[in-house]
C-alpha cells in the first residue's frame, strides 16, 4: 500500500481579497497558472466562470513523462474569500485532495495550497513519487508562484 504524501506552498500576494478570490475561484484561470508544456485544456461542457460546491471540472493534461491524461476534479468545499477544496474523481492519483486557503494579512493576502495525495501501484508508486511525481508537483507550484507574482506582485 502506498503512503499518503503532502505538499504545501505559501505565497504573499499584493492585492485585495476580492481580486485574489475572483482570480483563484475561476477555473478559467487554471490554464494561466499551469505550465504550457503540460498542455492543460478544460474539457467540461458547462461554463465554469465561478466555482461552487459540487462543480465538476474535466480537463486533459500532460503529466509525468509527457503522458496525456484525463483528469476530473470536484470542488467539494467553498467558503468565499477564505477557502476552497478540490478532490480528484478520476485521474492519475489514488487520492488527490487540494485545499486553497486565503488569509488577509498586513501586506496583502497570504495564500496557502495544501495537497494530500497517494500514488497508485503500492511501493512502485512510492518509487515514482521519489523519482518523478514529487519533482513534478514542485515544478507546477513553483510555476504557479511565478505566474501569480507576475499577475499581482509586479504590476
Amino acid at each position: 500500500m502506498s503512503k499518503l504524501y503532502s505538499f504545501t506552498k505559501t505565497q504573499l500576494i499584493n492585492a485585495s481579497i476580492d481580486e485574489v478570490w475572483d482570480f483563484m475561484s475561476s477555473p478559467v484561470n487554471l490554464k494561466k497558472i499551469t505550465p504550457d508544456k503540460m498542455s492543460f485544456v478544460v474539457t467540461s461542457d458547462t461554463p465554469i466562470d465561478k466555482m461552487y460546491p459540487g462543480m465538476i471540472i474535466a480537463y486533459t493534461i500532460k503529466f509525468v513523462l509527457g503522458i496525456k491524461l484525463n483528469w476530473v476534479t470536484e470542488i467539494t468545499h467553498v467558503e468565499p474569500k477564505k477557502y476552497f477544496a478540490d478532490e480528484q474523481r478520476f485521474g492519475p492519483y489514488a487520492l488527490w485532495h487540494h485545499k486553497h486557503f486565503l488569509k488577509e494579512v498586513k501586506k496583502g493576502i497570504e495564500m496557502t495550497d495544501i495537497v494530500h495525495y497517494k500514488i497508485p501501484f503500492g511501493f512502485l508508486g512510492d518509487i515514482a513519487n521519489i523519482l518523478l511525481v514529487k519533482k513534478q508537483l514542485a515544478y507546477i507550484f513553483d510555476y504557479r508562484y511565478q505566474k501569480l507574482e507576475e499577475i499581482f506582485n509586479k504590476r
